[in-house]
């Protein structure tokens, strides 16, 4: 009977250590999952987190060259600024608009205008407008006419 007794317990042995390794492997195979995601997790913040420190030192970099430009035209103002702060108090006679030949030309031709003509000043009240006709067309008179046709 120890033989029996040991089959026995061999075999409920066997049993329960095969229900206890399916339960206990597929939490195993459970925390080896959520190990990998957070693994995977970890690694995709910390790329994020390269990629926005590059982001951010390449923003950097533009608003210094924006500065810069930004330097380089203020210095360009204040050149231009002053140099026709200069030429406004110099001699303004120093140059003209115009040539002395364009000047010449232009006294010459306004000469030879003619001279403007005077309109006419219209009573408005005697006289139609262009576009009205002179007579009464008689549309709204109010007389009756006779049909020329017969309803029969």
């Amino acid at each position: 009977m120890t033989v029996v007794t040991a089959l026995v317990v061999f075999i409920i042995g066997a049993i329960g250590g095969f229900i206890a390794n399916h339960f206990l492997s597929s939490s195993n195979q459970e925390q080896r999952k959520l190990a990998e995601q957070a693994n995977k997790s970890e690694a995709a913040l910390s790329q994020y987190k390269l990629d926005v420190s590059d982001h951010l030192e390449s923003s950097a970099k533009l608003l210094e060259q924006m500065n810069s430009t930004c330097q380089t035209a203020m210095k360009q103002m204040q050149e231009s600024t002053q140099l026709l702060k200069r030429a406004t108090t110099n001699d303004t006679d120093a140059m003209p608009f115009f040539s002395q030949e364009t000047q010449e030309q232009l006294a010459q031709t306004a000469g030879l205008r003619h001279p403007k003509k005077v309109n006419k000043k219209i009573d408005a009240v005697t006289e139609a407008p262009l576009d009205y006709s002179s007579k009464a067309s008689g549309l709204f008179v109010d007389e009756k006419h006779q049909q020329t046709s017969s309803a029969k």
